[in-house]
Order: C-alpha cells, then structure tokens, then sequence
C-alpha cells in the first residue's frame, strides 16, 4: 500500500508539471530587451552577455513583424547615449534579411542608451525609434553571477547533509 501512495503522488508532480516543462523557453540574455511599434518589433542582445570595458562587443538585432515573422529589408540607424550626451552613431543603412550584427566598444561603465530608428516604409519615411538599456560589466555582474552559484552549491549542500545520511542508513540496514 505503502508504494501504491508514493507512485500516486509521484505521478501527481509529474503530470502536473507537465504544462510548465511544454511552456519552457531559453535563457534571455541579461542584456536583451524588445520593444514593439508600429507594426514592428525590435530584439536587442549584446555578445558577449556581459560586455566588457574597452573590448570590442558585438550588438545583435532582430526585426520581426507583429505576427512574429522576420522582416527581409530595411533601414535602420543606432544612436548611442551615455549620461544623457550622444557618444556615437551608426548612421541609417539599408539591411537585408531579418538579423543585424555591428560592433561596439564600450568606453564607460554604466547604462548605456540605444536608440534605434527603425525607417518604417508604410509611414513615407518616418522613423520608429527604438529605446533599449544597454549595460557594461561592472563589479555588479560578478557578484550577481557569485551569489547565485553560491546559493546553489549551499542548496546542495543542505540537501546533502539532509539526505545522504538517510540514504546510508538504508543501504547499511539491509541484509
């Protein structure tokens, strides 16, 4: 009896976690963002996740329709903002297919502001802009990253010395 109850809550988590395993989607970068208008919508991430200071990073964007479908050609332009004061620009080009990728050296620490103008051929010419945070590694980031492998060898830990013992009961009770 005492196994017909452990398969029926067993089986219980496992078919009722089945809908969040089906919903599972990748890791976001921590420097990706979207933002829609018009009839478009505009993904931003940086490469590597975390940009270094004075190392050259690669900026990648993604155009896609409302319905999610990617868009072949079209004009885009980047201005690049560090404390409120315009640092460089990337002047409107023609792009085609749906994925762009330019670099970029980050000089200063800190956020970094990018707006995208997006030349939305349906509004005669008109540009859609685009605002994205963009963030350098900073002394943050690595403690970010520490604190969670931290709390994650402690949670193992604790299950270690929670369930080990129990285990090795078991295994030395048996005949």
């Amino acid at each position: 009896m005492k196994q017909i109850y452990k398969v029926f809550i067993l089986s219980f988590f496992i078919f009722s976690g089945m809908p969040m395993i089906l919903d599972a989607n990748a890791h976001s970068l921590f420097n990706s963002s979207e933002e829609t208008l018009g009839d478009f919508r505009v993904q931003i991430a940086t490469q590597p996740e975390f940009p270094q200071i004075g190392e050259k990073s690669q900026i990648l964007i993604r155009v896609t329709d409302l319905d999610y479908n990617e868009v072949d050609d079209f004009t885009m332009g980047i201005r690049i903002f560090f404390n409120e004061e315009q640092i460089d620009a990337i002047r409107p080009q023609s792009i085609n297919g749906a994925h762009w990728t330019t670099d970029f050296v980050f000089i200063d620490s800190g956020n970094h502001i990018f707006r995208v103008d997006l030349y939305d051929p349906t509004d005669y010419g008109n540009p859609l802009t685009f605002t994205f945070n963009l963030s350098t590694q900073s002394p943050f980031g690595y403690i970010f990253i520490s604190a969670i492998a931290a709390g994650g060898l402690i949670f193992t830990g604790i299950m270690g010395i929670v369930f080990i013992p129990r285990i090795l009961k078991r295994i030395k009770s048996k005949p």
